[in-house]
């Protein structure tokens, strides 16, 4: 009976792992009509280049905020209800930004609407994070330990190929929509369609399958004993280096918007294409980096990515030729975040009892938060009052990010150990491994996972 029971709750696990890619892939699709082009945006209604960096300064403290209480809630509510409910108005809060760009087309209130977008996005977060530790948890309960690498970085391939289509028809869209002088009625349409997709996301979610999940009596530990026991264990370096790598990338990366579409002048379709260079190349990569962390670890996987990211900032001053631009930083820029991405999942799978998972993951992104919003405030105050005469504002901004990614990678990776059993090998033997093994084995099941895409769209 037990026996018949496992093979009834594996077959349940495996029909929710498929939901979860179907209901993935019309939440990338919001989130590359909506989310992405919030900065765009919030330029387009006029938003001061201050205003674009305390919008990821504010958004990076409310989101692990909201994601402290959302934890709570798994104390009390099943994480299916959670997430529903947070999904639902997670879609609606996307109506009042269609009501600012109707107000601007409108020339009313003009002055006020940057605020009003700061404000009404911020909302939006809030309702976004608070879900997702119910969200977190529950797809720690689905997908298997020895397995977890290489099925997201599965999943995320289908979702990030699914978003990069996506986001260049946007982005041709909202290019004809400003030659035509709509540009607001582009953005009320794009906004639209992620009301749209958020909702049948929603509906799918709906049918996929939750493990019951019990919580004992000990479980919880509060957010300040975690920061006290952070520096003593594993996890809490991993989570102490992610913050500050947030801190530093967070200095210069809410200004790539602002140099892309300010500084530079390209237009949207330019900008995405840019933007998306690196995105499908981290679609190449994903799998690499999830068998690579499968076989020899997340810290080797984490350190490879990490001594990526200090010289991205420099790569996108350096030239501002739009080939250059896809394909140096925006392909740097891919590699290195599909693997730091990858890996910070992984490692808090492998570092938390599932227990506890929700509370942490919401402690974690409440650490990374801060980061985010010391650097994002950062960079904010320098770009405002920083005057050089030997270089433009912007690009010493880009440097000194660089520069504080570079301190931390150095000091926070030392720190940090793999706590699962993996290959023995050395960084060196490692890496050869990736570049003349795995990357052979991935480029044959590339092709093979972007065609599974039309099977899990007519496959209910």
């Amino acid at each position: 009976m037990v026996e018949k029971d496992s093979r009834e709750v594996r077959k349940l696990k495996h029909g929710a792992r498929r939901h979860s890619i179907k209901e993935g892939i019309f939440c990338s699709i919001k989130g590359a009509v909506g989310e992405q082009y919030i900065s765009p945006f919030a330029i387009a209604i006029n938003a001061s280049n201050s205003m674009i960096s305390l919008l990821s300064s504010a958004l990076g403290i409310l989101g692990p905020l909201s994601q402290m209480f959302g934890s709570k809630l798994i104390e009390k509510k099943p994480r299916k209800k959670i997430v529903l409910k947070t999904v639902l108005f997670e879609s609606l809060t996307w109506i009042p930004l269609i009501i600012i760009a109707f107000l601007f087309y409108k020339g009313i209130i003009v002055n006020i609407l940057p605020i009003l977008v700061l404000i009404f996005f911020g909302i939006y977060t809030i309702i976004l994070n608070i879900g997702h530790p119910a969200w977190f948890s529950w797809m720690g309960d689905i997908v298997d330990d020895n397995y977890r690498g290489r099925w997201f970085s599965k999943r995320n391939l289908i979702l990030g190929f699914i978003s990069a289509i996506a986001s260049i028809i946007a982005s041709f869209f909202l290019d004809y929509s400003k030659s035509k002088g709509w540009i607001m009625i582009g953005f009320i349409t794009l906004f639209s369609i992620a009301i749209v997709t958020r909702l049948i996301s929603r509906r799918i979610l709906k049918e996929q399958y939750e493990p019951k999940i019990k919580l004992k009596q000990g479980y919880y530990f509060s957010f300040w004993d975690f920061i006290i026991h952070a520096p003593k264990n594993n996890f809490g370096r991993f989570t102490i280096f992610r913050a500050s790598i947030a801190f530093s990338a967070s200095i210069c990366s809410p200004l790539i918007a602002v140099y892309l579409l300010r500084y530079l002048g390209f237009n949207y379709v330019d900008y995405m294409l840019i933007t998306l260079g690196g995105t499908f190349v981290s679609l190449f990569v994903l799998e690499l980096w999830g068998r690579f962390a499968d076989k020899y670890g997340n810290y080797r996987a984490l350190i490879l990515a990490a001594i990526l990211i200090p010289i991205e900032p420099i790569l996108w001053i350096l030239h501002s030729s739009i080939i250059y631009l896809i394909l140096v930083p925006s392909v740097l820029n891919g590699v290195a975040w599909a693997g730091i991405q990858l890996t910070t999942g992984n490692v808090i799978y492998d570092n938390v009892d599932k227990q506890k998972r929700g509370l942490a993951v919401s402690y974690f992104n409440m650490v990374w938060g801060i980061g985010v919003a010391l650097g994002a405030g950062i960079g904010a105050f320098l770009i405002t009052y920083l005057n050089t005469s030997f270089l433009p504002s912007l690009f010493v901004v880009f440097i000194i990010s660089a520069i504080a990614r570079a301190i931390v990678v150095i000091i926070g990776v030392s720190k940090i150990k793999e706590i699962r059993e993996t290959k023995r090998v050395s960084i060196h033997k490692a890496l050869k491994h990736l570049i003349f093994k795995e990357t052979r084995r991935t480029i044959m099941q590339e092709a093979h996972a972007i065609m599974s895409i039309k099977k899990y769209l007519e496959t209910k």
